[in-house]
């Protein structure tokens, strides 16, 4: 399956000798992508699991001098290893704190070596880094689940998303039938998600959603929390775990501000902030701050007391519920749909900037702010067709911005500069 980070992977082969580090959760795709990566573009190729072949893990433990390290790789491996025309791929590298510094020596080699790497939960690895991480010296790119423009990729629906695009572009209402259709894809995408392999399984069972493996999100979510104990001490492990589990509770309230109480009766701030931030590290939440002025730059005005978490695969979240997907698909659970939907929209938007944001002022608050060419533009989201919202209005009487934007399931439109996004063309904003 197309991800769009292979344009990435390519400018990077083509413009930059610094190593190469993926970074994504367990399960979205990294070792597939790298895998491709470098059998498609290079004439040699040589892969390392660093967790399964320990005996080349040490090396690393013994010298992080890059040509010292080839030398022994050529040796267990049996191989000769030309830098102009080979690549390496250190898989699984967070098991080595020695190995993530020896990239630092790789990049200054006089010799061009071409080294990628991934691992699990190297957010995580990276922020705990005990000694000195090669900070300027490797190339970090980020893999998330698959969007749904993605989504639509994989479908083959290419024709669908350019006709997206430019109603997009033009604010004139898609034909109701292929409106439709959309808002059905939508619908599944929000019960699949973007994890490959149950998309891959989506696919796999032409496009039947009743036939779908769902078992398969259960155990990503399974491996999630035996991660969180793998790589933690025991105690943070089961509070990492008590947050990422009261995020559906959470999300479902009224007022969906984080709270430490929600986690455990007894949960404070001061105990649990690590493992809050274990969780924002390893990518497997997104936190969305409150800014407290609507002014650029939002990050200046964060509230750090006060934020929402998201799940960063709405598939997830749905399975994390309990919620059986025919309850999305046939509107028997408005409520939760709801949840499911700003979750949705939180994951595409934070692709565009890595970072989101929420207001609140007088007695209203709006769903996102994101900043689009140099303005910052209130973002409503609504679940269904009613999209009548007293919050936006106040917003637009007070602040007159450029202009607003609602996402619902209506159509494409533009009046009283309030642009109307249907959900399925969310991957179109900040375009």
């Amino acid at each position: 399956m197309y991800r769009k980070i292979e344009e990435e992977l390519k400018k990077w082969q083509d413009d930059s000798k610094m190593p190469l580090m993926l970074i994504g959760v367990r399960q979205v795709g990294k070792t597939y992508i790298l895998d491709e990566f470098c059998k498609n573009n290079f004439k040699n190729y040589i892969y390392i699991n660093l967790d399964k072949e320990e005996n080349i893990a040490k090396i690393f433990s013994e010298t992080i001098d890059p040509d010292t390290i080839i030398e022994k790789i050529e040796i267990i491996n049996n191989v000769v290893i030309n830098p102009e025309d080979t690549v390496i791929f250190f898989d699984e590298i967070q098991v080595s704190e020695r190995a993530i510094t020896s990239l630092k020596y790789f990049c200054e080699s006089k010799k061009p070596y071409k080294i990628v790497c991934a691992g699990s939960l190297l957010g995580v690895k990276i922020n705990r880094f005990k000694s000195s991480f090669p900070v300027g010296k490797v190339t970090i790119k980020y893999l998330y689940p698959m969007d749904f423009e993605e989504y639509l990729m994989a479908l083959g629906e290419d024709k669908l998303i350019k006709e997206i695009k430019q109603h997009y572009d033009s604010n004139e209402a898609l034909v109701s039938s292929i409106h439709e259709k959309a808002l059905d894809l939508y619908k599944k995408y929000l019960v699949l998600g973007g994890m490959p392999a149950i998309i891959n399984n989506f696919i796999a069972n032409d496009c039947n959603i009743a036939h779908v493996n769902f078992e398969l999100a259960e155990q990503i979510i399974t491996s999630y929390l035996a991660d969180m104990n793998k790589y933690t001490e025991n105690s943070e492990g089961i509070k990492n775990s008590q947050i990422y589990n009261s995020i559906p509770k959470e999300l479902a309230r009224v007022n969906n501000t984080f709270k430490y109480s929600i986690v455990s009766k007894d949960a404070r701030q001061i105990r649990y902030e690590s493992s809050l931030n274990w969780l924002l590290a390893s990518n497997m939440v997104l936190k969305c701050d409150l800014a407290e002025k609507n002014e650029s730059p939002l990050k200046a005005f964060v509230n750090s007391n006060k934020f929402k978490l998201y799940l960063s695969d709405v598939g997830l979240l749905r399975s994390l519920a309990n919620l059986d997907y025919r309850e999305i698909l046939l509107d028997k659970n408005e409520m939760f749909k709801g949840v499911l939907t700003e979750n949705y929209v939180a994951c595409e938007l934070y692709l565009k900037s890595k970072e989101l944001y929420y207001y609140n002022f007088d007695r209203y608050e709006i769903d996102f702010l994101l900043k689009i060419e140099g303005d910052i533009i209130p973002i409503e989201v609504k679940s269904g067709r009613r999209t009548h919202s007293k919050s936006l209005q106040e917003y637009i009487k007070k602040y007159n911005p450029k202009m607003s934007i609602r996402i619902s399931t209506k159509n494409f439109g533009f009046e009283n500069n309030i642009k109307s996004v249907p959900l399925y063309a969310v991957f179109c904003i900040n375009k």
